[in-house]
Formats: structure tokens, sequence, C-alpha cells
């Protein structure tokens, strides 16, 4: 008989993102993870239900173990018990590339209702309004991961009905020189691999239905539906909302401050 999980009474909001993402890596999957939250969720994936996947940062460290939370993927500590401490040809080329990776976390400025996110502009993209860094491998890794699940703020103006630049390619995309928008599949042919498989935000989880279009999944205790609807600017399926995410449970939340990142370092 399994033991009933005990959840925490007490929790931040970021703790509820980590371990929701966290809960999203399947044991033995091959995980590319960048600095931050994916951090701490790979960690306590690997702490908890998935010991046995193996994590790639973006750096060059492929299936390190690190003893203390790297401050990020440059960090000489990511390099610890690793299997190979190389560089970015191999961590994109020669895994990436080569079809190997199960799920990446990333994060993005804009997303809009087909998973497709902008990392690069705000407004026309001769004359931006704002100009982010750019896309930083975003577009290969959601391309080539076979997941990939997207960390963000939720907002109205981050959650658009069209993005004002595609940097990484959801699952319906404008179709050149038309602008019609089709499938990605239609688009990309052989080379079509994967694509956004969820975001996780701080109202809820979202997914995405056969037509390439994103539904709440579940939505977060202290949130209704109907709030996480009114902070997108598109009409948001809320129809198949399961209900609220599963909170952390109290052993979740130990490892993540006792274990994963006791020195405070992402977590408050």
């Amino acid at each position: 008989m399994t033991a009933q999980k005990e959840y925490a009474k007490e929790y931040k909001g970021i703790d509820l993102l980590a371990v929701a993402a966290a809960r999203e890596v399947i044991d033995g999957d091959i995980v590319f993870a960048g600095t931050g939250l994916p951090m701490l969720a790979i960690m306590l994936a690997q702490l908890s239900d998935a010991p046995n996947a193996v994590c790639i940062y973006e750096a060059g460290s492929i299936d390190g173990r690190p003893i203390d939370l790297p401050t990020s993927v440059g960090d000489s500590r990511c390099a610890y018990q690793a299997s190979m401490a190389a560089g970015l040809t191999e961590t994109f080329y020669g895994q990436l590339h080569c079809g190997y990776v199960d799920l990446a976390f990333l994060g993005g400025a804009e997303i809009d209702q087909y998973g497709n996110v902008n990392t690069t502009v705000v407004g026309d993209y001769a004359a931006p309004q704002k100009r982010f860094t750019g896309s930083g491998g975003n577009p290969d890794i959601n391309s080539l991961a076979k997941r990939t699940v997207f960390i963000m703020v939720q907002e109205k103006r981050r959650f658009k009905e069209n993005v004002d630049y595609i940097t990484s390619p959801g699952w319906r995309l404008p179709k050149w020189p038309s602008g019609e928008i089709v499938p990605k599949k239609e688009l990309y042919g052989k080379y079509y691999k994967g694509g956004p498989s969820a975001v996780i935000t701080n109202m809820g989880v979202f997914r995405f239905d056969e037509d390439g279009l994103m539904y709440l999944d579940t939505v977060h205790p202290g949130f209704t539906p109907e709030q996480v609807k009114e902070n997108c600017s598109f009409d948001l399926n809320i129809s198949r909302c399961k209900g609220e995410t599963e909170p952390p449970s109290v052993h979740e939340i130990e490892l993540l401050y006792t274990k994963v990142d006791p020195e405070g370092i992402f977590l408050p």
C-alpha cells in the first residue's frame, strides 16, 4: 500500500513552479536545462521521482551530479561527476541535433495561443519598441527536443494571440509569403520533430490540444480558471481544466530547501 502524500501547508510561488516543472521529468529522460528554475526542477526530479534522469547543461556538462546547486550553466560545479565536460558544440550538435534530448526547459518574453515564443523584440523587428537578448539557442532546443516545457510569468501582455516575432516555432505558424496560419508539420516536413508540451506559469499549467491550441490543464491554488483567462490576450480554453495543480508535498519542500538549494541561490 502506498503511503498517503502529505502536502505542505505553506509554500511560495517559486516552490510550486519548481515542483510542477520537476513533475514533467520522466525517469530516464535526457533533460536539457538552463539557469535558474530549470536547475531547481531537474535536481529535484533526480532526488525524487526521476533518479535516472540525465541532465545536459547548455555550456557543456553532460550527466553531472553537482553536490551544490550551480549558479549558472557555466558554473564549474555543473561538471561534478559528469560523464562529459565538453562545450556548446557537443551539447547542441552531439546531443540535441542528434535527437537524444527528451525534455527541455526554456523561458520566453512572449508566447501565443499556438505556442510560438518570442525572445527577440517587441513591436516591429526593424524598429522595435524593445529588443531582448535574442534566441540564445531557444529555437534549436525547442525544435529538436522531443518535449519542451516553458516556464514563464503569467501576464496578459505576455500571453498574446500572435507574438510580435517568432523566435521559437510552436504548433501553428504563418506560412510565407501568404501569412496563412498552418500546422508546423506542413512547413517543416521531415524536419518536424518536437515542440512545446507544456507551459508552467505562476497561475497554472497549460498544454496543447490536437489542433495545436493552448488550453488550461490545471490552475494553481489561490487562482480560478477565469482569472487565468483574464490574463491572456486570446480566448483561452478553460473547459478542459482538470482542477487545481497538485501542491508541493512536505517531502518536496524539504528537498528543495535542504538538498537542492540550501544556500538560497534561486529560492528566496
